[in-house]
């Protein structure tokens, strides 16, 4: 059996979406098993051992057409016609994975059904719709595998299969200062999900005073300036470390004690990756996109407006109803028994 995954972006869903893939591994070891992913998202999934094809897109680019656009989509098309899944997984529920496990011409194209999808209408592009179980993403994307007659198991991250190489950069860095440390990724895909700067840099304060344990912030590219807010007002507790890619990005999750951060991918990459995780969140429900399997690590103010699900230029009371000395508290006590 050939099986395609359609699982593109963003980093948090990828990640979610790992059980699924180590499943399928486990039951069907003979299968050929191919993912389509994202450029950005790519490094997540090179060189996993239970993959046998990893299908790269860049979709956004591909919408201004050009030689080189049409190229690349002329090279993936053909990458996809040589695959040729029997099947397709579509984890996503929106008209981008429906056309692309159609264009991979598979005669059983698995998703959720219609009134589960993110986009009810690109229900048109599958023929075996699925009825999800559970409320977590990652429950629901493994439910999908009943449509193959897998049984139901517990999620497996596979967390040593993931980044098996540690870059020299962050090898070095991490020898360089071989003291213990809390990771702190401050960013988020949306600005209402982003934990205000100087409140996070208030934590930091508050955790060393309680353990003794520095901050290290994350500056991912493009963040270098949310990272410089966070250590100046963490007044000598939190400095910052470039963490400029993802293999990086997972060497520092890896040694640190704590993983800080929002609903955010890198936070529920350190929950793939075995790293303890304090998760602030405001307008996404922990139920669905909390640490999975550790509701303890979702640190939340349970508001009217909470768990909106809207995109908003601004943090909003969600968050700012969450105030630093209670993420400290927390940090501090999953520290004590991890």
């Amino acid at each position: 059996m050939r099986i395609l995954i359609v699982r593109t972006s963003a980093l948090g869903d990828v990640i979610h979406a790992l059980p699924v893939l180590t499943a399928l591994r486990r039951h069907l070891p003979e299968a050929k098993i191919g993912w389509v992913v994202e450029e950005g998202m790519a490094p997540v999934l090179a060189g996993h051992p239970d993959l046998d094809e990893l299908l790269v897109v860049r979709l956004r680019q591909w919408r201004k057409v050009s030689g080189k656009a049409l190229s690349e989509l002329g090279g993936f098309l053909s990458a996809l016609r040589r695959f040729s899944p029997d099947v397709t997984l579509d984890l996503m529920g929106n008209h981008k994975a429906g056309a692309l496990s159609a264009l991979s011409l598979a005669g059983r194209r698995i998703g959720f059904a219609r009134r589960h999808r993110r986009e009810p209408s690109s229900a048109v592009w599958i023929n075996r719709p699925a009825v999800p179980r559970g409320t977590h993403a990652v429950d629901r994307m493994l439910s999908l595998l009943d449509a193959l007659g897998l049984p139901p198991e517990p999620a497996d991250f596979g967390p040593e299969k993931l980044f098996r190489e540690e870059p020299a950069a962050a090898r070095e860095l991490l020898a360089a200062h071989p003291e213990p440390f809390a990771l702190l990724h401050p960013g988020a895909g949306w600005v209402n999900k982003r934990y205000p700067p100087a409140w996070w840099g208030k934590t930091a304060r508050l955790l060393q005073a309680e353990t003794g344990l520095p901050t290290w912030v994350a500056a991912a590219r493009g963040e270098e300036g949310l990272a410089a807010e966070v250590e100046a007002a963490g007044g000598g507790a939190a400095r910052i470390v470039p963490a400029a890619d993802l293999p990086t990005l997972a060497a520092l999750i890896r040694r640190a004690r704590l993983m800080l951060g929002g609903d955010t991918g890198p936070s529920h990459l350190a929950r793939a990756l075995g790293t303890p995780v304090v998760m602030v969140m405001g307008p996404t429900d922990p139920e669905r996109h909390g640490p999975y399997g550790d509701p303890g690590g979702a640190v939340y103010k349970r508001l009217a407006c909470s768990f909106c699900y809207q995109r908003l230029a601004e943090t909003k009371a969600c968050l700012l109803e969450v105030p630093p000395r209670q993420v400290a508290a927390r940090a501090a006590e999953i520290l004590s028994i991890a």
